[in-house]
């Protein structure tokens, strides 16, 4: 009788530890980013993941220390629907559904906003806004129907405060920002949660990218003002304040709240450029409170 009660503890134990362990699908997994950064604090805790890159080889090597039980690496460009479909599909055939999803991936190009180059501005959209449609959409639901998820888009203070020559991926952040309070909204009832992430600079490769990022500006007007953000882009390279594995770590910390935020803002330079963003506006809104007042029908 005893041994059947310890057997039967012992079970449940592992039952209860089995159905602790989620599974994250995070894409934009390029070594030295965000991506890589979730996964790797998630492999901490002891969650298994499911990383994405358009180059997966770039992860073989890391991915080997984890064992094929924990990792699952995919190619994976978010612009291809049939390849998001696909991906979503081999993972929740791997691990049995996915728990939480990190919608990471995501660039900006250089230019202006009257004379970026139509390709520019499509790719700049497709990747920062359609790409995680598409994830979302085909991750929901298998959410929807376990009735719990996270769901973390990776945004940017770009994505609340514009930025110049890089205005094209402020505008598709900021269209990031209402989709996902949109689908907060949609999504709470089936238990599924929403967290907006909006770093500032940060640490990571991409800025590396930039030093060899041609400005193909097709209005010389704004050719100055487009090399000069480059330029600061390029000296920021490797100075940035923010620190990927603290910012994650925060994010991770916020999802755990027993209150969790809907958006949370990463890095001291971001912080106090949106609170700025935030008071600027809210005096505005309130200096001008009778005239907006003033377009009702009076009765």
């Amino acid at each position: 009788m005893y041994r059947y009660i310890d057997i039967y503890s012992d079970t449940q134990a592992v039952i209860a530890r089995e159905m602790s362990v989620r599974t994250w699908f995070i894409t934009g997994g390029t070594p030295g980013g965000f991506g890589l950064t979730y996964a790797e604090a998630a492999l901490e805790q002891g969650d298994r993941v499911v990383v994405t890159a358009r180059r997966p080889s770039e992860l073989q090597k890391w991915a080997e220390q984890y064992g094929d039980d924990r990792v699952l690496v995919l190619q994976l460009d978010v612009t291809d629907a049939d390849q998001v479909r696909a991906a979503v599909r081999t993972a929740e055939e791997r691990f049995g559904g996915i728990d939480v999803l990190v919608n990471n991936a995501g660039r900006g190009w250089f230019g202006s906003l009257e004379g970026a180059r139509d390709d520019v501005i499509r790719r700049t959209f497709d990747l920062n806004l359609f790409g995680v449609v598409e994830v979302v959409r085909a991750v929901l639901p298998g959410m929807r129907a376990r009735g719990n998820g996270w769901i973390v888009n990776m945004s940017s203070v770009a994505g609340l405060v514009g930025a110049p020559g890089f205005g094209y991926y402020a505008a598709a952040k900021f269209a990031l920002e209402g989709l996902s309070e949109t689908l907060r909204h949609e999504v709470e009832p089936f238990g599924v949660r929403v967290l907006v992430v909006e770093p500032g600079a940060f640490r990571t490769k991409a800025y590396a990218g930039f030093q060899d990022e041609p400005v193909d500006e097709t209005v010389d007007a704004y050719v100055p003002m487009v090399e000069a953000v480059k330029a600061a882009f390029v000296d920021q390279n490797g100075k940035q304040a923010g620190d990927p594995v603290r910012g994650v770590q925060a994010t991770i910390t916020a999802m755990n709240a027993p209150v969790p935020p809907q958006r949370i803002v990463l890095g001291n330079s971001g912080y106090d450029t949106v609170v700025a963003m935030h008071e600027n506006a809210l005096t505005e809104l309130r200096e001008n409170e009778k005239l907006s007042r003033s377009a009702d029908f009076q009765y």
